[in-house]
């Protein structure tokens, strides 16, 4: 075979390798699409966004950006442009990182008014690491003062099963709820699903919920 003849001979193996590796590649992504969903444009925060202040056309730009997920991932009612959150403040504080939902932003006048007045019957306000506190705001209300049930779903035992779920503390009041982990200092990506939920206790609830989330898998809020 001649010099000639054995390049052209390379060069269509070459032609056939790449598109079979395309072909490979796109089933790949076909199947990862099949499985999580297309992806789709969600607000990420790029640095703190204090409650209570009106976002402006140039806080867009600098504290908000743009990054697509799999829609299986996008929680519901994600921002999918910064220029959604234009001239609406954060109902509470909304850390680096976090997803921007449309929940958690009011206009102006309604933002959360901080808790000035003395808790009554000796209540005192707990932070609880909870997950899924997302749901409470998915009608678009603001979750800050509406009354919850603490539900808690212990670790399986040593023979397996799926732990025991209990409600833990009954109707009490939420009184700050954050995106991120305890103390609010932020979420470690965009994926994580913890809050932190400030509620009003009695010294008898605080004690019965910090010992159940010594055993906790789970602490989920839901509306009272």
């Amino acid at each position: 075979m001649s010099r000639r003849a054995r390049a052209i001979a390379f060069g269509f193996a070459a032609l056939a390798c790449a598109a079979l590796a395309a072909t490979v590649a796109g089933g790949y992504r076909a199947d990862v699409m099949s499985e999580l969903g297309p992806l789709r444009p969600v607000v990420v925060a790029r640095a703190l966004i204090a409650p209570g202040r009106p976002l402006r056309p140039a806080d867009s730009h600098r504290l908000l950006e743009v990054r697509r997920v799999p829609e299986r991932f996008a929680p519901a009612g994600a921002l999918s442009a910064p220029e959604q959150a234009i001239g609406r403040a954060a109902a509470a504080r909304i850390p680096a990182g976090a997803y921007v939902l449309a929940a958690q932003l009011r206009a102006p006048n309604h933002a959360p008014r901080r808790h000035h007045m003395r808790l009554a019957g000796g209540r005192k306000p707990v932070e609880v690491s909870v997950t899924g506190a997302e749901a409470l705001a998915a009608g678009g209300r603001n979750p800050e003062g509406r009354r919850v049930d603490v539900i808690v779903t212990t670790e399986p035992g040593p023979g397996g099963g799926s732990g025991r779920t209990y409600v833990a503390a009954e109707d009490v009041e939420l009184m700050t709820l954050t995106q991120g982990g305890a103390g609010g200092t932020g979420l470690p990506g965009p994926t994580s699903g913890s809050w932190t939920a400030t509620l009003a206790l009695s010294r008898s609830q605080a004690l019965r919920l910090i010992q159940a989330e010594n055993f906790a898998r789970q602490v989920r809020l839901i509306p009272h």
